[in-house]
Formats: structure tokens, sequence, C-alpha cells
């Protein structure tokens, strides 16, 4: 009999990152009774089509085999809610694992609700161990929770294999994967499209800034909000910055009664596949958000981070990313002045950064499914990377 897992999806961030996963499920495990089925959860947490249904249709993700619908709410009603409706799920069809993904409120309150209904019910964290230090973050609480319950640990990167295990994580729970993102963006690089509005706004290769903004800690304050603003379109001198609008963010811009410069041109949310053809050929990315940094690393863009702390470090210690702070306009018209100077580094790709992210989780997930244990000689190679008397587990393909 087929094994049955239930991936949890919720957000803008977790489809970029699942349709790596559910297509190689897909070329893997193509006709039932192969020994793996899956069963798409979409919380609805990002509920609007263009935040979430077109994601679907441009990364050929499946319609949800089950949708919790739980639209627009705060914070931790959000999460009580996806609580309570997954819960019942999971009594009504219990699956054999559950898979979540990122740090959006979907994910810890799926893990929540499969450790409360089962607490012998494997849970596996995909992008495990990420760690900013600001706890100030829902994000970070987010991902602290989930890990503190998760029972094996998909990372993107060594650090965040040494953060679990200076958390007490057993080392043998730990796999090093690399990043579903980064083999989503190599999937589809020939497929970007120029946006509609390309030639109308008058754009060129290298001839504009992109910017996107949707941390809490930036929007919440008028006074940060507008400063932000109006930094980012003082430094690029003129020159146009395209603004895809989070529509948290449009309305908080709207309450604030903020005058966006004419110079930042405020757009619609985009699909996938015109956003990151915008990243690709802009002049630079100006965002407070984590993903955009590793696609602009993998892209050789320099990106200006508008944040204090990253939980994502490869992208600024090999990438081309730079932390200028959540409100510091003078760090922000240096970094266009070092820009304008050509003095950017341009990065190299982050280990394990390869595209086959996805296929080393399905081969490990498969693997325990089987055994009901982490099957370590018939589906990879384990080398270890030593951490003092211990190590964790770095996945290669035989």
């Amino acid at each position: 009999m087929d094994k049955l897992i239930d991936i949890v999806v919720g957000a803008r961030p977790n489809f970029i990152k699942v349709a790596a996963i559910i297509r190689e499920l897909r070329t893997k495990f193509p006709e039932p009774g192969n020994g793996i089925r899956y069963r798409l959860i979409h919380t609805s947490q990002h509920y609007d089509n263009k935040m979430s249904g077109v994601f679907f249709e441009e990364l050929d993700i499946p319609q949800p085999d089950i949708n919790l619908n739980v639209g627009h709410l705060k914070s931790t009603e959000q999460i009580a809610t996806i609580i309570s409706r997954y819960s019942r799920v999971l009594i009504e069809s219990k699956p054999d694992m559950v898979i979540v993904l990122g740090d959006v409120n979907s994910t810890v309150a799926c893990a929540l609700a499969t450790k409360k209904t089962y607490p012998d019910l494997p849970l596996i964290h995909v992008e495990a161990g990420l760690r900013c230090g600001d706890r100030q973050m829902p994000e970070e609480i987010n991902r602290i929770l989930t890990d503190s319950i998760s029972d094996y640990f998909f990372t993107t990167s060594r650090r965040a294999s040494d953060n679990l295990m200076n958390e007490g994580v057993s080392p043998g729970k730990i796999f090093f994967v690399g990043n579903t993102m980064i083999d989503t963006l190599y999937t589809n690089e020939s497929r970007l499209k120029q946006p509609t509005f390309w030639n109308t706004l008058g754009l060129a290769n290298k001839g504009y800034y992109v910017l996107t903004l949707h941390r809490q800690a930036n929007i919440s304050s008028g006074e940060i909000l507008g400063t932000l603003l109006e930094s980012v379109a003082m430094a690029a001198e003129g020159t146009t910055v395209v603004f895809p609008v989070h529509p948290h963010t449009e309305k908080m811009i709207h309450n604030f009664g903020i005058e966006v410069h004419p110079n930042i041109v405020m757009t619609d949310p985009m699909g996938y596949l015109e956003f990151n053809y915008l990243m690709k050929n802009a002049l630079a990315v100006v965002t407070d958000s984590g993903g955009i940094s590793e696609e602009t690393t993998i892209m050789k863009v320099p990106c200006i981070t508008l944040r204090d702390h990253t939980e994502r470090p490869e992208t600024c210690q090999l990438g081309t990313n730079l932390l200028v702070g959540s409100c510091n306009p003078g760090n922000i018209f240096d970094a266009f002045d070092c820009l304008r100077a050509g003095k950017w580094r341009m990065g190299k790709d982050p280990e394990l950064w390869d595209g086959k992210a996805a296929e080393r989780i399905v081969d490990f997930v498969a693997g325990i499914l089987r055994s009901g244990k982490e099957d370590k000689h018939t589906i990879y190679t384990l080398r270890p990377k030593a951490f003092g008397d211990i190590s964790y587990n770095t996945i290669f393909l035989n």
C-alpha cells in the first residue's frame, strides 16, 4: 500500500519551495502503487490570485487536495484557526508523514496541529535551522517553535545545521540538502518573461531598480516606512524604482498618508516568472525579504537588504547581499554609491545550491517511509562534517 505524505503550503514563499519537491515526487512516483502518494494542504494564508493562484499556474503546482480556507485574519487568530482546521483533517485521515516548509504562520500552525494530534507522526521541516537572532520577528518565533517539535530537519546551509545542533538536536536527524527555492529558479530560468508593463515604463536591461517591502518592522510605523521610501527614491537619483506592492504594505502606505516619490513606480503583486525576470535584469534589488536575497545571489544581482539581521548569512558572506539596517538612510545612500562606482561584490553560489535539493529530500523521505528510519545505505552516501565531537549528515546522491 502507498504511504501518504501531507505537504503543507500557505503563503507565497511556500509555493516556490514546494514546486521543486512536487516535481520530484511526480517524477519518482508517477502512478498509484509506486510507494508514495502526497496530499497538498493549502491553508490559504495567502488567498488572493496574485499572491497564490498565479504561482500554482506558473510553477505547475497541482490544485490543493484540501484547502483550509483560512483567509485574512490577525496573526494569532490565523494560527489558531489553522491548528483547529488541520487537526480535523488529520483526525479524519491520518497520513504517514507531514512536511512543512519555511517560517510562515501556516508552517508553525500545521506543525503544532500534527504533534498535538499524533505525537508519533513523523514531522519534517524543510528549511530548518535558520536563525537571525531577532525574536521581535514573527518569522523567527515560527522557526524556533517549528524546529522544537520536528523529527527530521532539512537545512539549506551548514550554518543552519550548526544552529540546530547548538540547540540540542540530534545530529542524525539533521540533513544538509541545499535550497529548493534555487531548484525552482534553475528549473524556470528559461521561462522567465518580460513584465507586461516593461515597454510602458520604458525599462531597459540594468536600467532600473526593484524594491519590495513587507516586514512588520519596516511597515508598521509611518515614520519608518516613509523614511525608507524617501531614502530609496533619493538614493536612486532619478532612476526608476519598480515597486511591486504587497497588499498589506499598500494598505499601510494609504493609512499613513505617505506620498511616494514619482520615480518609485508602484505595481500590483507579480507572478513568479515576471518578477524574477524583473529582478534578473535590474541594476539591484532593495528588499527586506530573505528569500529574494537567495535568488539574487544565484542571479548575481546586487541586493540591498533593509534589515539589521538575516537568517541567511551565506547570502552576505558568499553572495551579493548587503545588510544596511532597517532604517538607516546613510547606509542606503552608501550602498547606492558603491553600486554606481562598480564596486559591488559579484559573489559565488553557496554550497549545494545546485538545483538538486528536492532530489535529495525525496530520496530521504522515501527511505524513512520504507523502513521507518533513515535508510542511510540504499539511498545516499553520507559524508559527515565535523562539529566538535559530533557530526551531521550532508546528503550526496550516489
